[in-house]
């Protein structure tokens, strides 16, 4: 039986959503957290693996410092107090990934704490608070193969890969964050957007969702105005921004028809599933009980001294927000043009485009034109669409030397995206280039006066604004590669010359 679900503005007229973040970031560091395995991505399966992160017997563990510098900067640059003294912990639970069948992390002492992330949404400032923000060590990867979906569900074998087993790992937890109403879905990817734009400028992982260096698992619940807060689902391991907006969304529309019902939420994990936008359940969360947590007694404490905690803190880059407001400034764009290349992801890129030459109009002109119409048509990240800012860049470039008109260029862009190749490359391959040469054009232009004697008549009577009707002419002879500017003055020139 099909169940027709609400729409998501007529919940949120009646339901108030509370959403909270877990994000886990993988550090950039050279070997893993606890062992001197490389960290590198993409090598064959179980080769970047040995006694310690396979958990053998006898086997013992020694912390990362670079891993725990990087976490400190990182609690700097949320905001967070830094501890004084904390311990690592064992978390206790079974999955095939987990090669001890125990997690190290952190679970009462945490290591950065009480903090918070301001972002914007719509023009209005949401602050985040950050609960804390804790080491941990990364699991390893359960490949299910021989099905349709990559999941266990259809399967005919799964296989383990122990390579990402023991990778420094980051947890960032966000303490609910209620009162955004209707904002709840645009709140959540203004978080995460924000936040790895902090992680990159801190250099300490290279974020890439689509590695699984940044994962992010969304926690929703509902609640009727004035009652407490309802049962929280938590969606795991969402891998891209605009999937974290859906992923909320979803779940939002899915409590609510269940509650409308007359059913209840159960607390659980659940699976957001790319293609359909839709979750579905994963299995019950446990709670912290449940993981039988404790400390590790094969790792001293951790009491990062007070002096190189402000030497971290003092050597911080300018922070995102900061960086977008000189930028604004620099590009000289008001608040609502600067909100506009927020919310297409586009600042680094126009940024990068204009370090590579182009002009900040130009660059925001192809980014939240033409390749923001195309990333929406496709359902990608603008990141992703194909072009990179320095072949934005040169495309300017030819506009700007007369190669190319604006409709050519456009052309030109269909083929970069393509991926046929650099603009230069595709302008000659395509023959796009723009004819300015007089003698190719002479004849164009002939044919064009010939054609529309009317037109000739005003031009030669001194009415020199109806030249636009035969420059159109040649445009769509040449197939617009024609130089407008010159076609116009041998059409002013040959007219003015015989009257």
């Amino acid at each position: 039986m099909t169940t027709t679900l609400p729409a998501y503005d007529e919940v949120v007229a009646r339901y108030e959503p509370v959403i909270g973040l877990e994000t886990h970031v993988e550090l950039g560091t050279n070997t893993k957290m606890f062992c001197g395995c490389p960290t590198d991505f993409g090598g064959e399966p179980n080769t970047r693996v040995c006694p310690v992160c396979l958990g053998l017997p006898g086997s013992l563990p020694v912390a990362n410092r670079a891993a725990i510098e990087a976490t400190i900067r990182i609690g700097l640059a949320l905001n967070c107090s830094i501890a004084e003294w904390c311990r690592f912990a064992r978390k206790n639970y079974f999955y095939p990934d987990m090669p001890k069948d125990f997690q190290i992390s952190q679970y009462d002492e945490p290591l950065c704490f009480d903090g918070y992330l301001d972002v914007e949404v719509n023009g209005e400032l949401v602050r985040i608070g950050i609960e804390r923000v804790h080491l941990e060590e990364d699991t390893g990867k359960t490949l299910h193969v021989g099905g349709a979906t990559g999941r266990i569900q259809g399967a005919t074998e799964s296989l383990v890969d122990y390579n990402r087993a023991g990778i420094p790992l980051v947890e960032i937890v966000t303490r609910p964050v209620p009162g955004i109403g209707a904002l709840a879905p645009e709140v959540a990817r203004a978080y995460v957007t924000e936040l790895r734009d902090v992680l990159r400028s801190l250099g300490v992982s290279d974020v890439r969702m689509e590695e699984g260096s940044l994962r992010c698992d969304v926690n929703t619940s509902l609640n009727l105005p004035g009652e407490e807060w309802g049962t929280r689902t938590e969606t795991k391991n969402v891998n891209s921004l605009r999937s974290v907006e859906r992923a909320v969304r979803s779940e939002i529309i899915r409590q609510a028809s269940v509650l409308d019902a007359g059913g209840r939420i159960i607390q659980e994990t659940r699976h957001f599933h790319e293609d359909t936008g839709d979750t579905t359940p994963g299995r019950s969360k446990e709670t912290a009980t449940d993981y039988r947590y404790f400390p590790e007694p094969d790792l001293v404490p951790l009491a990062p001294d007070t002096a190189w905690v402000a030497e971290l803190k003092a050597a911080l880059p300018e922070l995102p927000r900061l960086h977008r407001r000189r930028l604004q400034e620099q590009w000289g764009l008001s608040d609502g043009d600067m909100q506009s290349v927020l919310n297409a992801g586009a600042v680094e890129l126009i940024e990068a485009t204009v370090a590579a030459g182009a002009t900040p109009a130009a660059a925001r002109k192809w980014w939240l034109g033409e390749l923001s119409r195309r990333a929406n048509e496709t359902g990608v990240e603008l990141a992703d669409i194909g072009a990179t800012p320095g072949q934005v860049a040169e495309l300017q470039g030819l506009v700007d030397a007369g190669k190319l008109n604006d409709k050519l260029a456009r052309t030109v862009l269909e083929g970069v995206v393509a991926g046929e190749g650099s603009p230069t490359e595709i302008m000659s391959n395509r023959g796009l280039e723009v004819v300015s040469d007089t003698g190719a054009l002479t004849a164009a232009v002939d044919e064009a006066i010939a054609a529309n004697p009317d037109i000739a008549d005003k031009i030669r009577s001194g009415k020199v604004a109806a030249a636009g009707a035969l420059v159109g002419a040649v445009m769509k002879t040449t197939r617009g590669q024609a130089d407008a500017k010159t076609v116009r003055d041998l059409i002013l020139e040959r007219l003015t010359a015989q009257s």
